[in-house]
């Protein structure tokens, strides 16, 4: 396949070829010291023509786009320059259904814009666009230009340039560097015919026709085919967005591992949500990579199993619980204790004062119970009503369900939604003041947000505390596609609080009693090894059993084409002193018809 610059160069042959042939000439050709797109894109990632009149452009459609807000068509200059910053595509934004085809050849005079896709607050690149456009047909019927071949030889391993200080950390006005940096490499390819070949799907796809590939199929591979996103210095520059311009009832139902097998082909948009995308006018074929749902191993007598899964806002309305009964008994292998994430109140996002979530927890049992496993137990703390975030009018909470066959939960009254649980000694053991508890309600940490609930078990007579989280959420971080590079992750400013909660509660018990059987589990929208983590586990106190995996099997969610983690069990040193063992079990992430975006984990050992 062509590289970029012979690309250019066959188009340019190509069409004048077809032009000469077959081409149906309808108005005088553009004047020759009209502005080209290479000089409105310009060398850097906003034009130096942003909020000026230019006419007369030059090029051919290669794409229109006829549905959606942003209805316009795709152009480009047969003609290139030799810079390879400066990209030959530009998106003409018309408002309304285009009333060109794809190989016409056009003359466009407008306003040239800057279009942060979600708006500047959230802190995105721009797409570069012709707006307020008047289209002036030359031609018909000409060659589109050969598409750039977007693969591991052309994409740079480095992932983007430091931010200029000076402009906040934006590297808008920076010159592209795109032979160094991938973001500066597709940058220089925007509104451009493009290309990839036998691509492997790395997100599956979602609701919305959008799946992600890499091009790049040694980056970091995942043991299942995905690409694991292990550290904040080191991207996976391959990850690419598809999207389709045709019909999305035809879009394929992908999950990770599967192919596009042969070439997928069409424009290089940026969006809001996923930053640089090929828009497909021509889908490869879908080949599967039979990928199958995880099961883990069952635990024996001796040993208590412990999960945590986030079921994903489930109330009483949904139709997914004989699903998620049937993923704790058999995929999970009916754990002696699951610590459950997002289960909402009876009447789900209806905001009328309902905290209770007793018939939602009981319905989850009774679909155990169908699909032939234990009759579990449970408790959990009703939080204040729209107080702990999620959903508006769900009131998220975190549940234990244990099975009483197996475990017994120390029941000490007096906790509530907004009483602290505390340690205290008992014959030279901790003990909690209250069980269930929730830790430090009234902190500022934990406003708007999911407070700890934490339990005392027994099993075969050793005391076991589980602390169950849903610490805060990533939103408002800035993209790892924006215009600020390295990116903020403001969000980090109240989980790190909320982290450093949980370790000072970890401490109180390990002070009273320092072999004490502690785990801190749940959905910790953070990674293994960001600083939320190290703050879990401060001096020891705590450690991320997920560490104990395969740095290519460490991944509960995908997002954007990064295979990463978000749910973690934390042990403490005696736990982690015994023969544990540790799964991260694949049930939900990889797969198109996922029942929650989480994989649940579940810990073996013997107390």
């Amino acid at each position: 396949m062509p590289s970029r610059s012979t690309a250019r160069l066959a188009a340019l042959t190509v069409a004048a070829v077809c032009s000469a042939a077959s081409a149906v000439v309808l108005t005088s050709p553009a004047h020759a010291d009209s502005v080209r797109i290479h000089d409105i894109q310009g060398t850097t990632r906003l034009s130096p023509y942003a909020g000026q009149k230019v006419t007369d452009v030059p090029g051919i459609v290669t794409a229109t786009r006829t549905y959606g807000s942003s209805k316009g068509f795709w152009l480009q200059d047969p003609t290139p320059d030799d810079n390879p910053a400066t990209s030959e595509g530009i998106f003409v934004f018309t408002s309304s259904t285009p009333k060109v085809a794809v190989g016409d050849a056009v003359t466009v005079t407008g306003t040239v814009s800057e279009y942060v896709p979600g708006g500047a607050a959230t802190g995105n690149q721009s797409l570069t666009e012709i707006s307020k456009p008047v289209v002036t047909t030359v031609s018909t019927g000409n060659a589109v230009p050969a598409p750039v071949v977007i693969d591991a030889k052309s994409v740079p391993d480095r992932y983007t340039p430091q931010g200029d200080s000076a402009d906040r950390g934006s590297i808008n006005n920076l010159p592209l560097r795109p032979d160094t940096y991938a973001l500066d490499y597709y940058e220089s390819l925007e509104g451009m015919n493009v290309q990839v070949a036998d691509a492997r799907v790395v997100t599956a796809t979602d609701p919305y026709a959008e799946l992600w590939v890499t091009v790049k199929p040694d980056e970091h591979r995942a043991s299942r085919g995905g690409t694991v996103y292990g550290s904040y210095d080191s991207q996976n520059t391959g990850r690419l967005q598809i999207q389709s311009l045709g019909a999305t009832a035809d879009f394929p139902t992908a999950d990770v591992g599967d192919t596009l097998a042969g070439t997928t082909t069409g424009p290089l948009d940026f969006n809001q949500y996923g930053g640089y995308t090929l828009v497909a006018g021509r889908l490869g074929t879908l080949k599967s990579g039979g990928l199958q749902r995880e099961t883990t191993e069952k635990q024996s007598d001796k040993q208590l199993a412990v999960a945590t899964y986030n079921v994903e806002n489930l109330d009483p309305s949904d139709n997914t619980f004989d699903q998620h009964a049937a993923a704790i008994v058999h995929n999970l292998q009916s754990p002696d204790i699951v610590s459950l994430e997002e289960i909402q109140d009876d009447n789900g996002a209806t905001d009328d004062g309902t905290v209770d979530a007793s018939v939602t927890v009981n319905k989850l049992i009774d679909a155990i119970v169908a699909a032939g496993g234990p009759r579990y137990d449970w408790r959990a703390i009703d939080p204040v009503n729209d107080q702990d975030g999620g959903e508006p009018g769900g009131n998220i909470r975190q549940v234990f369900l244990f099975n009483p066959e197996r475990v017994s939960f120390v029941d000490r009254a007096g906790g509530d939604s907004t009483t602290a649980v505390g340690v205290t000694k008992v014959h030279g053991k901790a003990e909690l003041t209250v069980s269930p508890g929730r830790i430090d309600p009234a902190s500022a940490a934990w406003q708007n947000s999911r407070k700890p609930l934490v339990g005392q078990f027994v099993f075969r007579g050793k005391t076991v505390f589980v602390i169950a989280n849903h610490l805060v959420s990533k939103g408002g971080d800035q993209p790892l596609t924006g215009q600020y590079q390295p990116v903020t992750r403001s969000s980090e400013n109240q989980r790190h609080a909320q982290a450093a909660e949980v370790n000072a509660f970890v401490k109180d018990i390990l002070k009273v009693q320092k072999n004490a059987n502690v785990l801190a589990v749940g959905d910790m929208n953070d990674f293994e090894f960001s600083g939320t983590a190290q703050i879990l586990e401060g001096d020891g106190e705590l450690w991320s059993a997920i560490k104990s995996l395969p740095a290519n099997e460490r991944y509960t969610y995908d997002y954007q084409g990064n295979a990463q983690v978000l749910d973690q069990i934390l042990i403490s040193p005696a736990v982690r002193r015994d023969d544990f063992a540790y799964d991260s079990v694949h049930i939900n992430s990889e797969f198109h018809d996922q029942i929650s975006d989480h994989d649940p984990q579940v810990l073996r050992f013997r107390p």
